[in-house]
């Protein structure tokens, strides 16, 4: 039997023994939004938790709006050019809005790449279009501590805009439970000192620091103190099936927004196994998320959960700007499991 694994933009098959007990185990199927363009313009004027895009824009004079960088699927081509355009309808300059990549701690998106992010020529040729540098020191804003104690240095120019919106994606992730919202801010634009600080073990080894789960989970809790405490932000989230066909697009408050978001992917994603394997293939979803050996671990912790003790996990991930070897075989041991990278 052949199956497609998500490697890369071009797939890897794989060809497995007819007589093996096979199982596929994939997101349920979403509906698929019949007219994206049209859900989005109306997503900003039936807002979650806030006013209409054009209420909100009213009386600001600069905007910033964060976006995913290259290792998230964002669509950002549906959501950009009907965001900037209500923008500059409620009366905003163009030069006074601006576009930030929020990297992270990952390297910039720029010349060919960055459009490829973008998704738009018009935006990119109407207003400013930036990265975020984490270890720029005079980039940054310091406003304090946490209750936890996080050093909180933000991005000045996302910080002092008058309207700060971000864009995303809702997924599982494997340690903020879900992915977008929030973390467009922390770590999206956040200093190199906030960053390490939220990736510590002061926080990644709770249990609760994991897949699909908010409550409790302490680096989700610092990312809501964060964004409160900077009076919060704006929201566009998206959900998209394993094809990138859109499937949920909605606007508001960054915080009430986003749990909306989530609410919607949980009954398609949080898929319940009666049993563990022996052994799993998995990958780390292809292009883009598959660019980087970092962005592949993910795969690997996803399916940790329904793996037997001591079996063995097969991640294929095309690792385009580094990772293992191209070889098959190379291992790495992983916590009570055997870990094997085909790249």
């Amino acid at each position: 039997m052949k199956y497609l694994m998500d490697y890369g933009r071009t797939g890897l098959e794989l060809e497995l023994p007819d007589h093996w007990d096979v199982t596929v185990i994939g997101k349920k199927p979403m509906p698929v939004l019949k007219d994206p363009a049209a859900a989005m313009v109306e997503a900003l004027t039936r807002p979650v938790g806030s006013k209409t895009l054009a209420e909100e824009a009213e009386g600001h004079s600069s905007a910033c709006i964060l976006i995913c960088d290259v290792t998230r699927p964002v669509p950002n081509r549906l959501i950009l050019p009907a965001v900037i355009r209500e923008l500059l309808q409620a009366g905003l300059d163009a030069q006074q809005i601006t576009v930030m990549v929020a990297t992270g701690l990952h390297r910039p998106n720029e010349g060919a790449e960055l459009r490829d992010v973008v998704g738009d020529d018009w935006v990119l040729e109407t207003v400013r279009v930036v990265n975020h540098f984490a270890r720029n020191d005079e980039d940054h804003v310091s406003l304090g501590l946490t209750s936890r104690g996080t050093p909180i240095k933000l991005d000045r120019r996302f910080v002092e805009a008058d309207l700060r919106l971000i864009t995303g994606l809702v997924e599982p992730h494997f340690m903020a439970g879900y992915s977008g919202g929030r973390k467009l801010i922390v770590p999206g634009v956040a200093h190199a000192d906030t960053i390490t600080r939220l990736h510590s073990a002061a926080f990644l080894e709770s249990p609760s620091a994991a897949n699909c789960v908010l409550d409790g989970n302490p680096l989700h809790e610092e990312q809501l103190e964060i964004v409160r405490l900077i009076g919060g932000a704006l929201g566009v989230n998206t959900v998209i099936n394993e094809l990138r066909q859109t499937c949920f697009v909605n606007f508001g408050d960054v915080i009430e927004s986003h749990h909306v978001a989530v609410d919607f992917m949980k009954k398609y994603g949080e898929i319940v196994m009666p049993r563990r394997f022996g052994t799993v293939i998995t990958s780390s979803a292809g292009y883009p998320l598959d660019k980087t050996y970092y962005q592949t671990i993910k795969g690997m912790v996803g399916p940790m959960d329904i793996l037997q003790p001591d079996g063995d996990l097969f991640i294929v991930s095309e690792c385009s700007e580094g990772g293992f070897p191209r070889l098959c075989g190379s291992t790495k041991k992983t916590g009570c499991c055997r870990t094997y990278q085909i790249s």
